[in-house]
């Protein structure tokens, strides 16, 4: 593999849904691609296909309803979409993990967190029972859960929320994975745990020098954290860029939406004082997409072109993607 090369690349990705009512394009030409050692955010509102294509790397799409139907999911060169459900359970948790957006329901009730820690060195490392408890322990005292050596014994529910989440991080790292998928990993937790959370996973990356894809709706845990930024909507990318870019030459209408709508201490918004910022509108059916660009009803910068055609990403310059009417590409010249 080329050392330049991304170690993870996701071209063109469609994931679809398929009901009565008709066919649900969660995803829909997705493409992006993450380095190893770096951090890339995907944000978005909810139902913008965040998780779906996070799944779908994981080959974790139920079916039915859901199906890949196009598209390339690269892993360090190998295209992950066409494996059996045998070949990519030597990838799964060995190479790439995933840490869950609820713990509870991603853990087993039944089984004690040493258990299930241990299948991970049982399944891919071939530790003996003895041995993979041992690692156990060690994995619960990296994530700094304390007295490793009784909390191991514990079932999920005698945990707290933020120690569950430590406890699932324990398990997706237990392999050393290449690449570590966090979906919205400090949801319902509160602040100080959040913050706990996420130096965390900063530490464990420098560590172990683990890529980490993170998925969220929260900017300000993007801005602290990511390298790059890829920010969906409606199943499609809408901009990407590194994260300093995105932030201080923000390009696309929804973008800036998303920027305005966060709270900061002390800032009115352009209306009433006291009022967050909003998106106007509502998130359109992926059963009934708009005709044009999937945003221009409820962008604030619509033209006519933007509500008959939609405009494709672009290299707007320095590798700053768009995908907006109001930005053409950049030429060759710029882009380098």
């Amino acid at each position: 593999m080329n050392p330049s090369a991304p170690l993870l690349s996701v071209e063109q990705l469609q994931t679809w849904f398929s009901s009565r009512r008709g066919t649900a394009r969660a995803v829909d030409g997705v493409s992006y691609s993450l380095k190893a050692g770096r951090i890339l955010g995907v944000v978005g509102e909810s139902g913008c296909g965040k998780s779906v294509t996070a799944q779908s790397i994981m080959k974790l799409v139920p079916s039915p309803p859901g199906k890949i139907v196009g598209g390339r999911i690269r892993f360090k060169g190998q295209d992950l979409v066409p494996l059996s459900r045998e070949a990519m359970r030597h990838i799964r948790g060995a190479k790439i993990a995933m840490i869950f957006q609820e713990p509870m329901t991603s853990l087993n009730p039944v089984y004690t967190i040493g258990n299930q820690i241990c299948e991970m060195f049982t399944l891919h490392k071939g530790y003996t029972k003895r041995q993979a408890m041992d690692a156990a322990v060690h994995m619960l005292e990296k994530v700094q859960i304390p007295s490793p050596h009784k909390r191991v014994n514990d079932y999920p529910h005698q945990m707290s929320g933020g120690m569950r989440q430590r406890a699932m991080i324990a398990m997706a790292l237990s392999c050393d994975p290449e690449i570590l998928i966090a979906d919205e990993p400090t949801t319902a937790l509160d602040v100080t745990v959040q913050a706990q959370i996420l130096d965390l996973m900063l530490s464990l990356r420098q560590e172990f020098d683990t890529a980490i894809q993170m998925i969220t709706h929260d900017l300000g845990v993007i801005a602290e954290m990511a390298d790059d930024v890829v920010v969906m909507y409606a199943g499609r990318v809408m901009e990407s860029a590194g994260t300093k870019a995105l932030f201080s030459d923000t390009r696309h209408p929804y973008t800036r939406g998303l920027m305005a709508s966060i709270p900061v201490l002390g800032r009115r918004s352009q209306g009433k004082a006291g009022q967050l910022a909003e998106i106007r509108g509502m998130i359109p059916s992926l059963l009934e997409l708009p005709r044009g660009c999937r945003f221009s009803n409820r962008c604030p910068e619509v033209l006519s072109v933007c509500r008959e055609e939609e405009p494709d990403l672009v290299d707007t310059g320095k590798g700053h993607m768009v995908r907006c009417w109001r930005w053409p590409a950049a030429s060759v010249e710029e882009a380098s």
